[in-house]
């Protein structure tokens, strides 16, 4: 299965966000990572869908937007319509989580689930067989460029297992404090998706960056 790196561009400059995605994409990344707070979900404010038409506008590759909001259900919609190709919502966040998935399918979008550093695995049993991909949180969200919760590299290779006698099908992403040197680990982990922020838009040269996480990926997968 090939391995997928998405820039989270929270971690941008946003006076220079547009050059910044642009060198991402020519380092090699294979989706955007769209992060939205409402400022109640999580202790944030980010953008909305409008910024989101910006940058799809301006795009080639599919964007991933990650809805940390209350009432996602009544915001998916406009998400999709601004041009996200996966969603994600949190299952702590969400009471009657595999409708919320169908209605991001049905909007024609990849359907996902998050969950954060301290709710139980357990939760995603029955999620697993409507997800099309899970997302799991390494640092608790809210702010880019926090340190990487150690534990995560074991609930990876838990949810691995699950996922693979669940729903082989399903894509596992990882968001949070995922730099050079940790890369490679969660990548033989179980990690499909690859997340990240500032150890990509803290380089001074976000190309270069984008393309050495891309060989590494590539590296951890040939082990």
């Amino acid at each position: 299965m090939k391995k997928l790196l998405a820039p989270s561009i929270l971690a941008g400059d946003w006076w220079n966000i547009g050059e910044q995605i642009e060198a991402t994409i020519r380092g090699g990344a294979d989706l955007l990572h769209f992060d939205v707070m409402d400022g109640h979900c999580v202790p944030n404010i980010t953008a909305g869908p409008e910024i989101l038409s910006c940058v799809k506008r301006r795009v080639s590759i599919p964007i991933d937007a990650h809805l940390m909001i209350e009432n996602p259900d009544r915001y998916i919609p406009a998400f999709v319509k601004a041009g996200a190709d996966w969603v994600s919502v949190h299952i702590e966040n969400v009471p009657h989580i595999h409708r919320t998935l169908q209605l991001i399918k049905d909007l024609g979008a990849k359907a996902g689930v998050v969950i954060n550093p301290g709710t139980s695995l357990s939760l995603l049993e029955e999620v697993l067989y409507h997800a099309d991909f899970v997302l799991l949180m390494s640092v608790n969200p809210g702010f880019s460029g926090q340190k990487f919760i150690d534990r995560s590299v074991e609930r990876l290779r838990i949810l691995r297992e699950m996922r693979d006698r669940i729903n082989p099908n399903c894509l596992i992403e990882i968001d949070g404090g995922i730099k050079e040197e940790n890369v490679a680990e969660v990548v033989r982990a179980g990690a499909d998706v690859i997340v990240v922020g500032s150890g990509i838009f803290s380089a001074e040269d976000v190309e270069a960056r984008t393309r050495k996480l891309k060989y590494l990926i590539s590296s951890a997968v040939a082990v």
